[in-house]
C-alpha cells in the first residue's frame, strides 16, 4: 500500500506528487496517468503564458494563487535551467465600451496588487507599432514559458525522491474504505492511504466514481490557433490580449509570443464534441452524449446564442477569425494565419448554466479531487499543489 496516490500526469497532478514528496519525505507515491507522456492535454496545448493575475477577483483561489505561482515558476525555470522570457503583456481597448472595461480591471489589478500601468493610444503605438487602439494596459510581470519543460523537470524530481510514475495506466473504478483508497483498471488496481485526484478533462467522471455528486459537467472547448510566418515572428515584442468580457472566462484571440521564438494567434471557444480530440471536427460519442444531454450546456447556449455563433462562424471561416484580430492588429492578413495545433479547455458548466470561473475543489474522507482547474492552472500549478496538500 502506498501513503499517496495522484491520479493524472498535468502539470497540476505532478506538481502535487512533487509538494507531497518534500513535505512528507520518505512517503511511498505513486502518480497514474493514462497517457504514454506526462501532459498530453491541457498541460501540452496552452499557449506557454506566465499569467500575472490580473483579471480575478482579489478574494478569488485564482488571483491569490496566480500570483504566488507567477513568482513561482520563474524561480523553478531559472533554478533548472527551464528558458522563459519576462516579456510583459498589454491588453488593448479598441472602443469606448472596452476602454471602459479596461479602467475597471485597471482598478481590480490594482486591487489585486498586480503591477500595471495605463497608457494612451499614442503611447501603444510607440510601444507597438503594429497595434492600435483607443489605449492599453501594461502588465509587466508577464512570461512565456514551455510548461511540458516545467512538468518534465518536476517529474524528474518526483522520481529522484522517491516518487513511482505509471503511464499507460487506465483508471474506471475508485472505492474508499475507512482505511485507504483502491483505483483500479484494465492493468490491475493500486491502493494508497490518501488519493489526489488532478484529472482535468475527466475531472467529473473521476469524481463520480468516487461517490462525489457532482451538479456540473465538464465541457470541452476547442481552442484553435493559427501561428504567423516565420518573417512575421517579431511583429510584436509582448503579448497582445483585447480587453476580456467579463461575463465569459475565456480571454479572447491575443497575440502570443513563445519561447521557441514562433508568433501564434488565438484562441478562439467551439464547444468540443471530444474531450479529447484535437483534429477539427473530432468527435467521440460518450463525449458528444454528455455534453448534449447536460441541461446545464443548453442554458450556456441559450444565455450566449451571439457568441456562440461568432465563435462557430469564426472556427469555419478564416475571415471571421481574421476581423477579430485586426481589431487590434490592422495590418495582418489572410495569408499570415497559419495552421497551428488546437488546445481543448476543461469548462466546469453547473445544471443551472452557470460557468464555473474559480478553481474548484472538493473531498471524500480519503481523497481530494481538482473538479474545476482552468487557465491560469499552469502558472499557478504549485501553489494549487500547496494549497491541497493543506487540505490534507
Amino acid at each position: 500500500m502506498y501513503d499517496f496516490c495522484v491520479l493524472g500526469g498535468g502539470i497540476v497532478g505532478v506538481a502535487t506528487a512533487h509538494r507531497l514528496l518534500t513535505k512528507f519525505p520518505g512517503a511511498s507515491l505513486v502518480l497514474v496517468d493514462k497517457e504514454s507522456a506526462l501532459g498530453a492535454h491541457q498541460t501540452g496545448h496552452n499557449s506557454g503564458v506566465i499569467h500575472s493575475g490580473i483579471y480575478y477577483p482579489p478574494d478569488s483561489l485564482k488571483a491569490r494563487l496566480c500570483r504566488a505561482g507567477a513568482q513561482w515558476t520563474k524561480e523553478f525555470a531559472a533554478a533548472n535551467d527551464i528558458p522563459f522570457e519576462v516579456c510583459g503583456k498589454l491588453l488593448v481597448a479598441t472602443d469606448s465600451a472596452e476602454h471602459a472595461r479596461m479602467l475597471d480591471l485597471y482598478e481590480r489589478s490594482i486591487a489585486n496588487g498586480v503591477d500595471v500601468e495605463a497608457i494612451d493610444a499614442a503611447e501603444l503605438v510607440r510601444r507597438e507599432p503594429g497595434i492600435t487602439g483607443v489605449g492599453a494596459l501594461f502588465v509587466p510581470a508577464t512570461g512565456i514559458i514551455d510548461y511540458a519543460k516545467v512538468t518534465a523537470a518536476l517529474a524528474d524530481q518526483v522520481r529522484a525522491m522517491g516518487g513511482r510514475i505509471m503511464l499507460d495506466t487506465t483508471i474506471d473504478a475508485i472505492s474508499e474504505t475507512d482505511s485507504a483508497v483502491t483505483v483500479s483498471g484494465p492493468t490491475g488496481s493500486t491502493t494508497a492511504r490518501t488519493l489526489v485526484v488532478c484529472a482535468g478533462l475527466q475531472a467529473d467522471r473521476m469524481a463520480r466514481m468516487a461517490g462525489i455528486r457532482t451538479d456540473f459537467r465538464i465541457v470541452p472547448f476547442r481552442g484553435e490557433y493559427y501561428r504567423l510566418p516565420a518573417a512575421r515572428a517579431d511583429l510584436v515584442s509582448t503579448l497582445i490580449y483585447p480587453v476580456p468580457d467579463p461575463a465569459l472566462p475565456f480571454l479572447g484571440v491575443h497575440l502570443s509570443p513563445t519561447i521557441d521564438g514562433e508568433l501564434t494567434v488565438g484562441p478562439n471557444a467551439v464547444l468540443g464534441l471530444a474531450r479529447e480530440g484535437y483534429p477539427k471536427g473530432s468527435v467521440n460519442a460518450r463525449d458528444a452524449l454528455d455534453v448534449l444531454s447536460f441541461p446545464g450546456v443548453h442554458r450556456v447556449a441559450r444565455n450566449h446564442v451571439r457568441t456562440g455563433a461568432r465563435e462557430l462562424r469564426n472556427s469555419l471561416f478564416k475571415r471571421g477569425y481574421l476581423a477579430e484580430c485586426r481589431k487590434y492588429c490592422p495590418e495582418l492578413t489572410s495569408a499570415d494565419l497559419l495552421p497551428h495545433r488546437a488546445g481543448i479547455r476543461a469548462q466546469a458548466v453547473l445544471r443551472d448554466g452557470t460557468l464555473v470561473h474559480d478553481f474548484l475543489i472538493e473531498r471524500t474522507p480519503r481523497s481530494i479531487h481538482v473538479l474545476n482547474a482552468p487557465s491560469p492552472a499552469a502558472t499557478s500549478s504549485m501553489p494549487i499543489a500547496e494549497y491541497l496538500v493543506d487540505q490534507l
